[in-house]
């Protein structure tokens, strides 16, 4: 059935960061940031290692010093992540590091005169390395601070001053963020923005809190742009664990329908219907099933009333009743269990139908 709802991406250029295509047809990638001092190469290359192992596709670090800029080079002998440097004040940090990584990310609004831009830009145009603008909205330059304030106004007209700099000395291999720290600014400034430029878009919301409230601006933001076919590449924010960075962003495009990848799991809410210990049963199937890749409906219900017809819909459920449980596969009862034995049961036969699915494939 056709999906009115989501909208078709718009098409943009593709551009790439090291063998990850952005833009175009590309998949939806998704990026992180290490919080190491890069040039700390051990701990910087744990971080990295660990990003990797979590599905990140890209990975920014902070250039502060010459230091961190010369570590690059080593660096990117010991990782196959994309790497970018993210450029801050000292165009000469990003001279350096364009020697090594895939992308420069600045923002031009603190990186100083035109002149210094257009060494920036030389150095990426010699060595074919695309250039994020990164527009923020609370560090936006003082003439469009005083004319429209911190508003997505303000970023749109950053953003195309600086893509018109940027094109003025030659250089196409571009990629826009434009970010807020609330969702309201961030959906409305890449939404005005998306149909007056031909480039790539980076998604986020900038200084997004803690896991609780990165979750949700993340959500409301990127799934909302998702949806109306924006975006080529994204990151979630949050203070904390690297690795949720990864999980959340995987999430949004999951739940957003612009990727089909992983288990989609379906599970009822706690209330006096329940019949079974349902809260310990997601969790031990959601850590089983963490793993698999393949697209997948799972539906885990606590009671008789909802089970059955969320069983349907499901390509794999559990339906428990009074301390037993039922396996539904494909809409067809599999075998009955006792509670305590029925997630085990579960993990087995989801990931049957996983191999299963990948050998149709």
């Amino acid at each position: 059935m056709e999906n009115n709802i989501i909208k078709p991406r718009f098409q943009t250029k593709k551009i790439y960061v090291g063998n990850v295509a952005i833009g175009g047809d590309a998949p939806i990638s998704v990026q992180s940031m290490t919080f190491s001092k890069t040039h700390n190469i051990e701990e910087t290359k744990k971080q990295l290692d660990r990003l990797q192992l979590a599905g990140a596709d890209i990975v920014r670090l902070a250039v502060l010093t010459e230091e961190d800029a010369h570590a690059l080079k080593e660096i990117k002998k010991i990782t196959t992540l994309p790497l970018i440097a993210d450029i801050h004040f000292k165009y000469k940090l990003a001279l350096i590091a364009s020697q090594y990584v895939d992308c420069i990310r600045i923002n031009p609004g603190n990186i100083g005169s035109k002149e210094k831009i257009k060494e920036v830009v030389k150095a990426c145009n010699e060595r074919n390395i695309p250039i994020r603008i990164g527009v923020n909205g609370g560090s936006l330059e003082k003439e469009f601070e005083q004319k429209y304030g911190a508003t997505p106004k303000g970023m749109i007209e950053s953003a195309l001053y600086n893509i018109k700099l940027l094109e003025d000395f030659g250089f196409t291999n571009i990629k826009i963020s434009l970010k807020a720290s609330d969702a309201p600014r961030t959906i409305e400034a890449y939404t005005l923005l998306r149909p007056l430029v031909e480039y790539p878009f980076h998604l986020g919301v900038t200084e997004a809190g803690t896991l609780y409230h990165s979750t949700i601006k993340s959500s409301i933001a990127l799934g909302n742009l998702l949806m109306q076919g924006i975006g080529d590449t994204m990151r979630c924010s949050i203070t904390g664990e690297l690795e949720e960075e990864i999980k959340l962003a995987k999430s949004i495009l999951r739940y957003s329908g612009r990727q089909k990848e992983g288990i989609t799991i379906v599970s009822c809410p706690t209330c006096g219907r329940i019949q079974a210990d349902l809260v310990s049963a997601i969790r031990q199937v959601e850590k089983s099933l963490a793993h698999i890749k393949t697209p997948l409906q799972v539906s885990v219900m606590g009671c008789a009333v909802n089970a059955l017809g969320e069983a349907k819909h499901a390509d794999i459920a559990i339906a428990f009743g009074n301390k037993i449980g039922h396996i539904i596969k494909g809409g067809k009862v599999l075998s009955k269990h006792k509670e305590e034995e029925i997630v085990e049961k579960f993990v087995y036969e989801v990931e049957k139908l996983a191999k299963e699915r990948n050998a149709e494939l």
